[in-house]
Order: structure tokens, then sequence, then C-alpha cells
């Protein structure tokens, strides 16, 4: 009778624990709440994306790298039913850009902003007309890029700097610039220190914000506002500036600060030089910066409404951005969105419902995505996202706003938080490493009565500098993490007002948790390196923190070589940690992209990395003697 009892109460034990299993919220992904949706491509039309252009009439245009305009009819596959595709122009040189008003396309080639009129409605272009031209020289950095219109009618273009050695705009006249191109076809010169600006907009309040990639001058990718005379600080355009239309004073490359200090310290000697609203810390949240687009959907794309999304071509993916501003100037903080697009992501275009169109393309531009070229569609299926919705700068501290109601035990806990701040050389030379990095104690924390916003109180925030902010550990009413649990906000101003006053708590230290992993990472004795033990859990783990993943793959080539690669080219561990925070792009000439300094990387983790890798080749070969001997 007991042991019956006994085996009972065993197996309801049982049960219960399974049926917890079962009942346990899985973590959710980004595309439980935005779907992808890919538009099929016939296999005779190279859609390498330069420019997307909705129509009113739920048409789509697109022009292409080779010279093309496409109309893509059903773009939107109503009814299950796939698109058609039209040429409507082409013989262009290279189109990077696309606008749709007034019944015409307007065409941005490299040397002309043509305007395409179909005057006998066949659905095909048989008037290309000449609105204003530029010179160009032949570089084949000499990209150009537009239109964007404003509320004037006007248009805006920005014009790529040469390459040569260190990007030179003196071989064409304008090359850096953003101008803007009147009615009647005049260019006026607006700002100039533009390296790659792929990506720009006007925005609902009249503004023009441009996206830059990280290259000379530029330490990492960012997002700038622009005015007339800003010099946004890569020097190759200021060539121009000699010119009597020119909206800045005379001003030559031997004027700008070129120190290895940070922008906000050179901005200081230089009053024109223009910094970032948003820094979009290199391969932590992108590389290659591309197009931007405000959210003025009215809610049919999420709980967003005024943020902007920024696509990043060479990870294929797209980011979010909440800007405001304080004692007048622009600043804000970037978020991680959406991957998983098939190719580069260079252009975004809101459709007539609501969802996004992705123009996409990579030959010769390094991409995450595997695709040469691509076109799809970013839906928001109505579910709420739990997300950081906004981070917003205090006098002690900043303020993070939710889409939905916070665990209060879990938001009052110091522990669920990491914060440190950091930011990039100003300098000549390509890219920066990351530099200044300081942990940022805090000293506590508020929660809304809503539960919506959480306050947080910090013993050091610095003007000029990115911080990140993370929460890792806060959870909402359900016990669901963040979807994604990281911003950097780019302080250049501080607000005035009351500071907080927050008790400090008995069971709570007053200190940022990162300044707990990094004692402990101190302490912590590494022996010779060849005597590390590879985990390759604890190195997956590593390979994400430090967002290695965004560049490399362990069998497959992505932005960078392939770890495999890697690994046949017999470097030790210590010329692996070497090449991490000093790299040398001239040992792998076929990649594009040149790898960031990673010096901000703990040495501790670069030698594990460097030892997985290191145990590829072994196991490659370990592989390759059992095939031999099998045979």
């Amino acid at each position: 009778m007991k042991t019956t009892k006994l085996l009972s109460l065993i197996f309801i034990g049982l049960l219960t624990q399974q049926t917890f299993a079962q009942t346990k919220p899985r973590p959710l992904t980004e595309e439980d709440f935005y779907e992808i949706k890919t538009l099929p491509i016939p296999d005779n039309i190279k859609l390498e994306i330069g420019g997307v252009a909705p129509m009113p009439d739920g048409r789509l245009g697109v022009c292409t790298r080779r010279g093309e305009v496409w109309v893509i009819e059903n773009p939107y596959q109503l009814n299950g039913t796939s698109p058609s595709y039209k040429l409507f122009a082409s013989g262009l040189h290279e189109a990077l850009g696309l606008a749709y008003r007034d019944g015409a396309f307007y065409c941005t080639q490299r040397g002309e902003l043509t305007k395409l009129i179909d005057t006998d409605a066949d659905g095909k272009a048989d008037v290309y007309e000449s609105v204003a031209n530029w010179d160009l020289s032949g570089n084949y950095h000499e990209y150009s890029y537009g239109p964007v219109f404003d509320k004037a009618g006007d248009m805006y273009l920005t014009f790529n700097v040469a390459w040569v050695g260190y990007g030179e705009g003196k071989l064409a006249k304008w090359r850096g610039w953003l101008v803007k191109i009147k009615k009647d076809g005049t260019l006026e010169p607006i700002a100039t220190g533009l390296r790659s600006p792929a990506g720009f907009t006007v925005n609902s309040n009249g503004d023009v914000l441009y996206g830059e990639n990280q290259g000379d001058w530029v330490g990492s990718g960012r997002i700038t506002h622009l005015e007339k005379g800003d010099f946004a600080g890569n020097a190759g355009g200021l060539w121009w500036t000699k010119e009597p239309d020119s909206p800045l004073k005379f001003t030559t490359v031997k004027d700008v600060p070129d120190t290895g200090e940070p922008m906000f310290e050179a901005a200081k000697k230089m009053k024109s030089l223009k910094l970032p609203a948003v820094w979009f810390p290199h391969a932590l949240m992108g590389i290659s910066t591309a197009d931007m687009i405000e959210d003025e959907t009215g809610g049919k794309f999420g709980p967003f409404q005024g943020q902007y999304f920024v696509y990043d071509q060479g990870q294929s993916k797209a980011m979010r951005m909440t800007l405001e501003k304080v004692n007048g100037k622009y600043q804000g903080a970037c978020y991680p969105f959406r991957e998983g697009f098939q190719s580069g992501t260079l252009r975004a275009r809101w459709g007539n419902d609501g969802s996004m169109f992705v123009g996409q393309t990579s030959r010769g531009w390094g991409a995450t995505g595997k695709d040469l070229f691509g076109l799809q569609r970013l839906v928001w299926n109505g579910r709420m996202p739990f997300e950081m919705k906004n981070v917003s700068a205090r006098p002690d501290g900043f303020e993070i706003e939710f889409t939905m109601p916070i665990n209060k035990e879990s938001a009052e806990n110091l522990k669920s938080y990491e914060l440190k701040s950091f930011i990039y050389k100003y300098q000549h030379q390509y890219g920066s490493p990351i530099i200044n990095q300081e942990d940022t104690p805090l000293r506590g924390v508020i929660v809304s009565e809503d539960r919506m916003k959480v306050r947080l109180v910090l013993d050091n925030i610095r003007q000029g500098y990115i911080h990140q902010v993370m929460a890792s550990g806060i959870l909402n009413d359900e016990g669901q993490p963040l979807l994604h649990d990281v911003s950097y906000y780019t302080l250049n101003e501080i607000p005035t007002g009351d500071l907080a006053k927050v008790p400090l708590r008995a069971n709570q230290p007053a200190i940022s948790p990162v300044k707990e992993i990094k004692s402990a990472t101190k302490k912590e004795k590494i022996g010779a390196s060849k005597d590390i033990i590879v985990n390759s859990k604890e190195v997956a783990v590593l390979l994400k923190k430090h967002a290695c993943l965004a560049c490399h793959a362990e069998g497959s080539k992505v932005i960078g070589p392939a770890y495999t690669d890697i690994a046949k080219r017999n470097y030790t561990n210590e010329q692996i940690l070497a090449l991490v925070y000093e790299p040398k792009p001239e040992n792998w000439p076929e990649y594009a992209t040149a790898m960031a300094p990673m010096s901000h990387v703990p040495k501790a983790d670069v030698l594990k990395i460097a030892a997985w890798i290191n145990s590829l080749d072994k196991k490659s070969k370990a592989d390759l003697n059992k095939i031999e001997n099998r045979d």
C-alpha cells in the first residue's frame, strides 16, 4: 500500500515537472514579431539594387548598379501571386538612388541626376532629361547617392570622396559634399566632411541626417545632422572650400586636428567640426552604415513611431535609432533590430501598407547575406515585442522606456544592468580601436509607478562619449527577457535638471557589475597560451560577446576570412592576439573591408579564441588522416 502511494507521488511529481517544462515560455526571436518576405526575381534579371521608389498605385520602382530601372507589378504578392518585372529604363551609369514624384522617376547616376519620363504611357521611359550634372575623375570610389526630396520640392544628393590612399575629394569638384539641387537645376553646396554617405534622409522636421561608414577620419559608423556650413569630419572634401559658393571659409586638411584624440576634443579646436548625433559602434552594431528611414507609418510598423531604422550593408541587417535634442543639438541611441536579410541591405522605403521594402546588393561589397542581390519586405505581424523603446539622457544618467510593463523586482536589482563608456580616435588613419573605455558605476535605479520606465542614476557620465546601456536582467510580467538587451547612447550634451535622490540598498553594491567582472579578470592568471584548454561552448559565448561573428564564421567567408582559413596560416596564439589588436589588411588582400583594431577585447579572451582557432586546423588534419587511413 505504502509502495503504491509512493509510486503515485513520484508519478505526479514527474508529470508536474513535464507539464512545467512544456508550459515554460520559449525565448522569443526577431522573426516572432517581424517577418522577412522575399520577392522572387526572374533568373535573367540581375537586380543589384541601388535605389527603391514605391509608386502611389502600388507598383515599385527599383534602379540597379548595372544602370537599369525596373517597375515591379504586385510587389506585395497579393492573393499569393508572384510579382512581374518590366524594364523601364537602361543605359544609366551605376544608379545608386531613385525617387518618384509627379509621374516621373528621378535617378542618380555617377555624374548626373536624370529625370525619366514615360510620355506615351507604354511603360518605358522615352525621355531621359538631365536635371543636373557634376564632374567625375574616373576613380571607382566616386559614388553618388540620392535624390531625397525636401518639403519645398528641392532635392539633396551626397557624393563619395575618391579613394587615393586616404580619401581625397580634389580629383572632382564637390566630392565629399552634401549638395542641394534646386528646381531650376542649379547645384548649391551645403556641407562637407563626408566620406561614404550611402544613406541619408530629410526627416519630418526638415533636417538632413546622413550615415557614414568607417574609414579614414571615421573611427566607426555614425549618423550626423548636417546644416549649411558644417564639416562632418572627413578632410577629403575640404579642397573645395576655396570655391566662392562654398558655405565654409577656406579650410585645408592642415587645419584639422589630426592628433588621435576623441572627436569631442578635436571639435573644441575646430569649431566647424560637427559631432555625430549617434555613433554605431563598429562590429558591435554594424560595419557599413547604409540607408535610414523615419517611421511615419502611424503605428503600422509597431511601437516605434517617430524613430528611425538604419540599415547596415555589410551585416545585412536593420538597426533602430532614437533621437532627442539637448541644448539644441541632436543626440540619441542605437539598438539592434532585425538580422537575416539575404544580401547587403543598401536601400529601404516604406510601402503603401506600412511594411518596408529593402533593396539589397553585395557584389564587390562584402555582406553576411549570401546572395549577390535581393529584394525583400519587412512586415510587422501586430505582436508587441518587449524592447527598450527609448533611452534618453538625464543630468545624472539615463532613463529607459520600455514597450510593456516590466517586472519591478528585476528592474530594481542593480545586477540587471551592465554599463560602460568608450569612444574612438579622430585621426586620418582608417578606422580606430575603442579607446578610453571605463566602467560606469550604477548608484541606484528608480522604477516608474506604471513600470514602463527605469531611471538609472550613475556616478560617472562622460560628455562626448558613447555609453553602453545593457539591461540583460530585466523581465516582463510573463518572465520574458528583452528581445534586445543593449543600446548605445551618444552623450554630446548633458541635460540640465534636478538630480535624482536614490538611497543605497544594504544588499546591493553601488557599483556596476562590469567592474566586478573586470576585477575578476585581472586576478585571473593566464599561463602560457599553449596550456589553454579549448572549451568550444565558452568560445562560442566569447565570439558572440565581442561581435566576432559579425565578420567571421567557422567554415565560410563572411566579411572576413573563415576561422578554418585563419587556422591554416599557422599563426601562434600570440600572433593572432597581435593581429586582433593591430590588424594587417595586407595579409588578406582579397578582402575589401579592413578589420578594425579590437584592442579593447581582454587579452585572456583573445587567447582563448586563438587557441580554439588553431584547434580547427588540428581537427581538420585529424579528419583527413582518418579518411586516408580508411582508404
